[in-house]
């Protein structure tokens, strides 16, 4: 196997190196302080820079410097063994993913999907610049071959956006797809405030969360595979008639609606599927006679089963979005306080706002006909809070 171009010193480690060399440590000895499960150092490595074959310009560490490293060698994660700075990226990808899954699984917090979808953001950026590192991708910015730079001076490095866009992207589409979702929510709770939406969303957490363990196996190794930290979670839900709006996305912010029905609509049918996009488990109560199987609290199917099918029927009805008529919204307008709204209100108020335009996820065209989400009557609601009034005829 050709030897990976991030298999090589950073300029630290370079600096650490000829300071042993002047201390007289063998090229053997010194490729053990610096290889790793995550890194191969070969011996040769050492002996270029001991013969000056490369990195002349370097500046060998101080005594103190060098002091300091050996003193805390070898300093790694009692976790994984990763080391706490060639690995830094990498680490730091496993502590935020396992931080947002426990804030998402603590007890007593009200908004945990928004600070879910902002903390595995980070995981999955610090995740794909430990391996665009590690495969020598250069991953900063750079406008006429310049690197970019912060106000600060800092190098500008790439956002996820921009890691999943890159030809040199490892994940697959399903994945990507995921992430591109969760990042879109994201731009919406930047700049809008949102209701609880944990619910609604738990299907794209989910994915994001297997997602993530897959592809750290995948790109680094099994050993860091997070299953280890985050066994099943046990809750005390137990789901009931008025949980099923909340679930199927019938109480959400408009604009987060709006936001998941535009992302959903560029969606191939395979690709909404994908259980890298979302994934999906159906829950259902277990009655058994052998005692061993009773306490099982989850039960597996093998795909393409009669019993597979079956629950593939129960997802899909359970994720169908109530559909409405004209009529059964003005009539819901009505109900909601507004007992002068008519059809003619509606009918303008739609013109209005271009409310048809499929990018806007107010409702979908089916046979002919055309059915409004319940966005679209949280719209109609909030324009006539607003003091919206129907048009005087010419």
């Amino acid at each position: 196997m050709a030897r990976r171009p991030g298999n090589t010193l950073e300029r630290w480690e370079v600096a650490l190196v000829k300071a042993m060399l002047a201390r007289n440590f063998v090229p053997q000895d010194i490729q053990a302080y610096f290889s790793r499960p995550t890194r191969s150092i070969n011996h040769a490595r050492i002996s270029e820079i001991r013969d000056g074959a490369k990195h002349r310009a370097v500046r060998a560490a101080s005594d103190t410097e060098l002091d300091a490293y050996l003193a805390a060698w070898p300093d790694v994660d009692p976790d994984t063994g990763l080391s706490a700075r060639g690995d830094e990226l990498l680490i730091k990808a496993r502590e935020a993913m396992i931080a947002a899954v426990h804030t998402f699984n603590g007890a007593g917090l009200l908004f945990r999907a928004e600070i879910f979808i902002v903390t595995a953001i980070i995981a999955w950026t610090y995740l794909m610049h430990a391996y665009y590192r590690r495969e020598g991708v250069d991953y900063r910015y750079r406008r006429a071959g310049v690197v970019q730079t912060t106000p600060s001076g800092a190098e500008k490095y790439w956002e996820l956006g921009q890691c999943i866009a890159t030809g040199a992207c490892p994940l697959d589409r399903g994945t990507i797809n995921n992430l591109k979702f969760l990042l879109e929510i994201r731009h919406e709770i930047e700049h809008r405030s949102t209701n609880r939406i944990d619910d609604a969303l738990s299907a794209k957490l989910q994915a994001c969360c297997l997602n993530f363990n897959d592809a750290i196996k995948a790109l680094f190794g099994g050993q860091f595979a997070l299953e280890r930290r985050l066994p099943i979670a046990l809750q005390f839900v137990t789901f009931y008639g008025g949980q099923r709006a909340l679930l199927a996305g019938e109480s959400l912010p408009a604009h987060i609606a709006t936001a998941m029905d535009n992302f959903h609509n560029a969606l191939t049918e395979d690709e909404q599927k994908d259980p890298r996009f979302r994934y999906r488990v159906a829950f259902v109560p277990k009655v058994t006679g052998r005692a061993t199987n009773a306490d099982l609290a989850i039960d597996f199917v093998r795909p393409g089963s009669p019993e597979a099918q079956a629950v593939e029927r129960v997802l899909l009805k359970e994720v169908e979005r109530q559909k409405y008529l004209p009529s059964q919204i003005v009539a819901k307008v009505r109900e909601a306080g507004y007992p002068n709204f008519n059809m003619y209100d509606h009918t303008k108020l739609a013109q209005q706002l271009e409310a048809r335009t499929p990018a806007k996820g107010y409702g979908v065209s089916i046979a002919n006909a055309w059915y409004w989400y319940e966005g679209w009557f949280e719209k109609v609601i909030e324009k006539l809070a607003e003091g919206w009034t129907r048009p005087v005829n010419p």
